[in-house]
């Protein structure tokens, strides 16, 4: 198991379809759930569960022409580098306490730590009405947003990086 700067990196992974036949969301169009049976599928996760993992992501399936393609992205010492930089501004920012990254923030650190620009605070405030979050998903918001804005090397939390992490919070969303 990898460790940062001690710490053993631990992976909480939970995993779900869409929909109970796996192919809602499909571009092939393939789904033959009804609204009803997605919606009967999707209860199945409390709100309460949902609110503890902090990013939901919807993956969908990859067709061969993007998998063929030869473009170039990102190397993956690239990203282990910006990665392994925004945990030591974690280490340093958490110096002296018993939390290590961003993740494991109390209430406290949050709001020392995490405070958005004013149009962050706007956005947070019309997705929490509009898309009805909770208090805990709120909070879970913040800490992505913060974690972020570290991976880019940011002081602080603005406007994009909170519109970020809200599209992290794909299944939080009201489905009717």
């Amino acid at each position: 198991m990898k460790t940062y700067g001690g710490v053993t990196a631990k992976s909480r992974k939970r995993c779900t379809h869409r929909c109970k036949c796996g192919q809602d969301g499909d571009k092939t169009g393939s789904c033959s759930c009804t609204p009803r049976e997605i919606h009967q599928y999707r209860s199945r996760i409390s709100g309460p569960l949902l609110d503890r993992i902090d990013i939901h992501i919807e993956v969908p399936a990859v067709r061969y022409r993007d998998l063929a393609e030869r473009a170039e992205g990102e190397s993956s010492a690239v990203i282990v580098g910006r990665v392994e930089r925004a945990r030591e501004i974690q280490l340093e920012r958490f110096k002296g306490t018993r939390v290590h990254c961003n993740a494991h923030m109390a209430p406290r650190q949050i709001r020392k730590f995490c405070e958005p620009d004013a149009a962050g605070h706007r956005l947070l405030e019309v997705v929490t009405e509009k898309l009805g979050f909770s208090a805990r998903a709120y909070t879970r918001i913040l800490k992505v947003a913060r974690t972020i804005a570290d991976l880019e090397g940011a002081e602080s939390i603005r406007e994009h990086h909170i519109a970020e992490a809200v599209q992290y919070r794909s299944l939080d969303r009201k489905t009717g």
